[in-house]
């Protein structure tokens, strides 16, 4: 299997940490050497390991928020 090469351009925020440290967080990756998107998943304490996440475009992540805004929650 190849390695998978990753960069975090940017921390945006931490949504949870859990009682083993692990910390959810929405940050800006670069998978692969492609353009940076949005992504929310899981990590180790010092990123040398991930969880399953999801990755966003600008536009992907826009309709999200507002879709969140239109719960009203």
């Amino acid at each position: 299997m190849a390695e998978l090469k990753f960069e975090i351009k940017e921390h945006i925020g931490t949504v949870s940490e859990s009682s083993k440290g692990w910390t959810k967080e929405l940050n800006i990756v670069s998978w692969n050497g492609a353009n940076p998107k949005f992504d929310l998943r899981d990590w180790a304490p010092e990123h040398e390991k991930m969880g399953k996440g999801l990755t966003f475009t600008n536009e992907e992540l826009k309709n999200l928020r507002d879709i969140l805004i239109d719960m009203n929650l």
